[in-house]
């Protein structure tokens, strides 16, 4: 992966321009701002985690100051604006991490996560440390907690058990239309077919698709099970979110300052996770009120064809050597 000069400067000189900038304005008063840019909306499980439980939490010492909708920073330049000392936190996804530490683009692939519980672990775990501390002393950004985003489902409009990535050989898969999307498209054994999101309702209506891959949330807010007989849960991406702080700010806190604002963010992102955990399983009886078959295939089956697919592809290239194999023993 090549960085843009932009940022292969940022990584030279992130730390440098958040001490000069954050120095002078995050603490000039008794509070620490805590300004958060990120592109959820304020009703998302995150947005709502972060204002009733981290702001609170912090209130003593620091203002959180959230952001929503992107209404601050575009998004995808948040971790830019916190190097250069214009931000405190956001909200960032493993593929963003990727555009300044390619290995990063392990924690998004697919089969690599296995749930919710899973994602901790490996943020937690001693294997995961070498990054953060990279992404503290590169780009001058810490990484608090991990947060759940959801798992990403197939759902199709033909009535064929499907349960295992053989069964889906010759079926037409919408998916964004990136390499990496489409890599794992083809990845399940599907013919991933590039589509703008907005078409795919009449995409599935049509038979120009015969299956779309979205969390059951979307699924839902689409409409899509109007047009599609079942969901199969193949949870093939369990994606994520980092939340972020800069580290100048961090440095300049207390110990208890420092061990309070982490209990707020631990605590936010469980919270946050648990209802968007609810929240699937209270869809999948939903969709199954609603005629939809709703089932589990073989995940191992699916899992190993997968992770072998990302293996022999250049897209693993820059991953840390045994990175995959000392995240599947966790």
């Amino acid at each position: 992966m090549r960085f843009s000069p932009v940022r292969r400067t940022l990584l030279t000189t992130a730390v440098a321009a958040s001490v000069a900038s954050v120095g002078g304005g995050a603490f000039a008063q008794n509070k620490i701002k805590l300004r958060l840019s990120s592109p959820a909306s304020a009703t998302d499980q995150r947005a709502v985690a972060l204002t009733s439980i981290f702001g609170p939490a912090v209130a003593s010492f620091a203002d959180l100051d959230p952001h929503w909708n992107a209404s601050l920073f575009k998004q995808g330049t948040e971790l830019e604006a916190i190097s250069r000392g214009n931000l405190e936190m956001s909200i960032a996804s493993a593929q963003e991490l990727a555009e300044f530490f390619p290995e990063f683009s392990v924690f998004a692939a697919g089969y690599v996560h296995r749930d919710a519980a899973h994602q901790v672990k490996v943020f937690n775990s001693d294997f995961f440390q070498p990054y953060k501390k990279k992404v503290e002393d590169k780009l001058g950004v810490k990484l608090l907690s991990v947060m759940y985003l959801g798992r990403r489902q197939l759902n199709l409009r033909t009535d064929k058990q499907i349960n295992t990535p053989a069964d889906l050989a010759g079926l037409k898969l919408r998916m964004p239309g990136s390499e990496a999307w489409l890599f794992l498209g083809r990845a399940l054994g599907a013919n991933p077919v590039p589509m703008a999101f907005t078409e795919v309702y009449t995409g599935l209506q049509t038979g120009a698709i015969d299956a779309q891959d979205n969390p059951l949330p979307t699924v839902r807010d689409a409409k899509f099970f109007e047009v599609t007989k079942q969901v199969v849960l193949t949870s093939h991406l369990v994606d994520l979110n980092y939340l972020t702080l800069s580290k100048r700010v961090w440095d300049r806190m207390t110990p208890a300052q420092q061990a309070t604002l982490q209990k707020a963010a631990n605590d936010a992102a469980e919270s946050g996770r648990q209802k968007q955990l609810a929240l699937e399983g209270e869809l999948e009886a939903f969709f199954k009120e609603k005629g939809l078959k709703v089932y589990t295939p073989n995940l191992d089956a699916f899992r190993k064809q997968v992770q072998e697919a990302y293996l022999k592809s250049d897209l693993a290239k820059n991953w840390e050597k045994g990175a995959l194999e000392r995240i599947n023993a966790l």
